[in-house]
């Protein structure tokens, strides 16, 4: 597996992971992310792929994440992958290069909130050295949930 900078060629393929995946972000999402890849002004879009696995509209990718940064604080904002992929390392790898990427960048202090119910996401951001910093009642609208945040200060 190898993670390197999304390009807009990999969109198509981002779109399909979201989809087979349940998440329900909006047409003007990917139209919005595609014109940040790959100089984002604040954005950072990283996909894993491995040539190897041929089954997806773009065979190689994996899954992706996005970050979003002002300054020192950065974002994650999404990560995404693969339903047969998961739990194979796949996400680990991404927050690790996301990690290696800000303190590359000087930044300080990666945050993200994530869903109550997602335990799986939640044991890999405290393995990788998160802490959880907060709550927002009722932050996801469908179906509705509250978000735990999390914070890694570098």
């Amino acid at each position: 597996m190898r993670i390197r900078m999304a390009t807009p060629a990999d969109a198509a393929a981002m779109a399909e992971l979201e989809r087979d995946n349940s998440v329900n972000w909006s047409h003007k999402h990917y139209e919005s992310l595609g014109a940040t890849i790959p100089k984002p002004a604040g954005y950072l879009v990283l996909v894993a792929e491995d040539s190897s696995h041929a089954t997806r509209l773009s065979a190689s990718v994996l899954g992706y994440l996005a970050a979003h940064y002002v300054a020192d604080d950065w974002e994650l904002q999404y990560i995404v992958v693969a339903r047969e992929f998961q739990r194979r390392g796949v996400a680990t790898c991404l927050v690790n290069e996301l990690i290696r990427q800000v303190r590359a960048h000087g930044g300080t202090h990666i945050f993200l909130e994530v869903r109550e119910s997602n335990q799986n996401a939640r044991a890999l951001y405290r393995k990788l050295g998160f802490r959880e910093t907060g709550l927002r009642k009722g932050y996801y609208p469908d179906p509705p949930e509250d978000a735990i945040l999390y914070s890694l200060m570098l």
